[in-house]
């Protein structure tokens, strides 16, 4: 049976992050300069909320006939913050998926959270149905700099939620942080990471900031220090040190896990396994064809409509030649096939094997790539081993650069 990975967009926030530039709406009342803030959703949004929730799950079961034989081996909720969801509202979204799909008993269930929009009610919620992973965005352990970049929780609000969840029976959790951030220092970063490890999680995602344009931070920049791109690199290779210490393996750029709580979900986009986004911008691939719902929730909801127009009154779905461009097909070609191989599989620190290539592919990818390989090994960037190749610690740091040259022409 093949298998498939779920991916559920949940577009709002209480209040957007001063770095974000996701795709996400500010939903909450209160300031957003991070003063006299109200943790409340303002009482017209709730609706807005709730014809958002109908529409996804219209959209959950109108894609649903093609997949009917696939078995689904994880589902994710990001955002957004799916945690500001009301109590029963994700329960509801997975019941449909249930009804539609063929989830696996084993599934990895993930949803993240903003430790300020939970309470032990929500979490005992996400137990009973049948979440198994968490994802909290800490991002620091320090309350100031958590002001800086705008979050609406402090560190003893995150770790009154970790310690409910591990009470109630949460076993896999899965912990953001950040480096790089205003006016932080390397002995600041290596604090949160030694509270994080003393909370023993058993997955770690630590990412540096990235200043996007148009953001509120990146308008501000002015006011505070950023580290230089040596200081940053510093902290990236200390996280790697640190936590390899505390007994988390690196198993890809930016994802750490103690043995046997690598994410599943993720895995499958580095592995280019199918997987198909529900809501708002959400992406999907399968079969290797790609498509992403529209970014505007006007465009969205006449998306979601079409679709239902589409699937015929026996629940079988009727693709015509001009759902490819109405629903933004875009069937990709052997060679991009091979290009999204090699980049994303760079991504893991396992690499790519050659074997595999040729397995999905038949061609050789020493014949394809050969002289491209034999560059970057020369340059210290990536190595051979045992049939696979690998970015070293050098090409971790120039990972952009080598990744592209595998891109073809």
């Amino acid at each position: 049976m093949k298998e498939l990975s779920i991916y559920i967009h949940i577009p709002f926030c209480v209040r957007k992050c001063l770095y974000c530039d996701f795709l996400s709406f500010s939903v909450g009342t209160g300031s957003d300069d991070g003063d006299n803030y109200v943790n409340q959703i303002a009482p017209a949004n709730e609706k807005k909320i709730e014809s958002y929730v109908n529409l996804l799950c219209d959209e959950i079961r109108c894609s649903a006939p093609p997949y009917g034989q696939y078995r689904v081996i994880s589902i994710f909720f990001g955002g957004g913050t799916p945690s500001l969801l009301p109590v029963g509202t994700v329960s509801r979204i997975l019941d449909w998926i249930r009804e539609h799909y063929h989830v696996a008993e084993d599934a990895e269930i993930t949803i993240e959270m903003n430790p300020e929009t939970v309470d032990e009610k929500k979490l005992k919620e996400y137990i009973t149905c049948g979440i198994n992973r968490l994802s909290i965005g800490l991002q620091s352990a320090d309350d100031a700099e958590l002001k800086r970049i705008g979050r609406i929780h402090d560190y003893r609000t995150f770790e009154k939620v970790y310690r409910a969840a591990r009470r109630i029976g949460f076993d896999n959790i899965n912990i953001d942080v950040m480096s790089a951030l205003p006016d932080q220092n390397l002995d600041d970063y290596m604090r949160t990471l030694r509270q994080v490890t003393a909370l023993a999680p058993e997955h770690v995602s630590a990412y540096s900031l990235t200043l996007e344009d148009d953001t509120p931070l990146c308008d501000r920049r002015a006011e505070f220090r950023f580290p230089t791109d040596e200081e940053e690199r510093e902290m990236y290779r200390r996280t790697g040190e640190y936590l390899a210490e505390n007994g988390y393996h690196r198993y890809e750029i930016s994802n750490y896990a103690r043995e046997g709580f690598e994410c599943r979900h993720n895995k499958v986009y580095w592995q280019r396994g199918n997987y198909i986004g529900f809501g708002l911008g959400a992406a999907s691939m399968a079969e290797n064809v790609r498509w992403n719902d529209p970014v505007d929730m006007e465009r969205y909801q006449a998306y979601v409509e079409q679709l239902a127009r589409s699937t015929d009154k026996t629940g079988g779905r009727r693709i015509r030649e001009n759902d490819v461009k109405l629903f933004d097909l875009q069937p990709l070609t052997v060679r991009e096939q091979m290009e999204e191989f090699m980049f994303l599989g760079l991504r893991m620190m396992r690499g790519v094997d050659g074997q595999t290539f040729y397995e999905v592919f038949g061609e050789s990818m020493e014949e394809l790539y050969g002289k491209v390989i034999d560059k970057l090994c020369g340059y210290g960037v990536l190595v051979r081993e045992q049939g696979r190749i690998r970015l070293t610690e050098q090409g971790i740091d120039v990972s952009n650069f080598v990744m592209s040259q595998f891109l073809f022409d």
